[in-house]
């Protein structure tokens, strides 16, 4: 299991998420806000690509074109000086790790892949076995949050006292690099503990808590109603446990509850009483950023006004 001290708090390339950028921007920007004020090394570079995720777990792309994309982004990373990568994003951080593994471990898959890079004329992308190490240089953000959550309980500017949350730990985090988890894999706490450094009460466990968001990438699309089930099942045992704030750590479930809570609500004629953020952009409230201009709320599917009046925030 991976220990919080060895979370690195410098030198560390924000790795911009597709998904966040599109669906959360607000998420990236807490994130930043955040780690500016608790004074976290960072940088963010234009040049890093996506990671590939949703392509190659719909099996659009395969392993090879995976590892390769991969590789160039590690390039990138090495070259600005800023080693370990940080995902905003549970995707992004599985096939990063996922990448840098195979790259070390499997000869034939590097050999091709620097062969590309050699017939293009890119020698400054070669990948060298070692260059990248799976378990010390990549890393999500909420682990850095979560090595920084004595400072974040210091620097909180308003505290969320009787806020009733719960969390969602993202399966590609602590279900695909089991290992490789802070804590226990079979009951993550990460997000519990930082809301908690926030004031609010967290459920640190609820019926079906380790159940999957139910996207499943392709399933959504090619099996809505079961998938649209899974998430309907999680919900219904969130609303059991009277719970308001449903805090996540990657887009991708972040849009499976936020985007169609509304639309099981109408689909299943059922009514929900809570709203979805990303941890960082808790965290982020909690140090006084603006609900929108850092935020970025009004890009969320369920309204968060009634929260925010009545937490005190608007």
């Amino acid at each position: 299991m991976k220990a919080i001290e060895s979370i690195p708090d410098r030198k560390l390339l924000l790795f911009k998420s597709c998904m966040v950028g599109q669906e959360y921007p607000g998420v990236e920007t807490a994130t930043r806000y955040v780690f500016d004020r608790l004074g976290i090394d960072y940088c963010v570079n234009d040049e890093q690509s996506c990671c590939t995720g949703i392509g190659h777990y719909t099996d659009i792309f395969e392993g090879l074109t995976t590892a390769a994309i991969a590789a160039r982004n590690f390039a990138v990373a090495r070259k600005c000086g800023y080693p370990n990568i940080t995902c905003l994003c549970s995707t992004c951080y599985a096939i990063n790790k996922e990448a840098c593994e195979l790259l070390n471990t499997n000869a034939e898959v590097r050999d091709k892949v620097n062969s590309i890079f050699k017939e293009k004329g890119f020698d400054d992308l070669v990948y060298e076995k070692g260059d990248m190490d799976s378990r010390t240089n990549f890393y999500h953000a909420v682990e850095i949050l979560l090595s920084k959550v004595g400072q974040i309980k210091e620097a909180k500017k308003f505290d969320f006292s009787g806020v009733k949350a719960a969390s969602h730990h993202a399966c590609h985090y602590y279900k695909v690099k089991y290992l490789d988890v802070v804590g226990s894999p079979e009951n993550p706490q990460l997000i519990d503990t930082i809301a908690e450094a926030c004031g609010a009460s967290p459920v640190r466990w609820y019926e079906d808590r380790t159940l999957t968001c139910g996207m499943g990438f392709s399933q959504l699309h090619l099996n809505k109603n079961t998938s649209l089930q899974v998430t309907k099942t999680k919900l219904d045992s969130l609303q059991r446990a009277g719970v308001e704030l449903m805090l996540h750590m990657c887009p991708n479930c972040h849009i499976q509850y936020d985007r169609y809570q509304p639309v099981i609500e109408k689909e299943f004629g059922v009514k929900y009483d809570m709203v979805h953020m990303n941890i960082a952009q808790f965290v982020a409230l909690s140090m006084g950023a603006d609900p929108y201009k850092v935020c970025g709320f009004q890009t969320h599917s369920v309204p968060l006004e009634g929260f925010l009046e009545k937490t005190g925030i608007l």
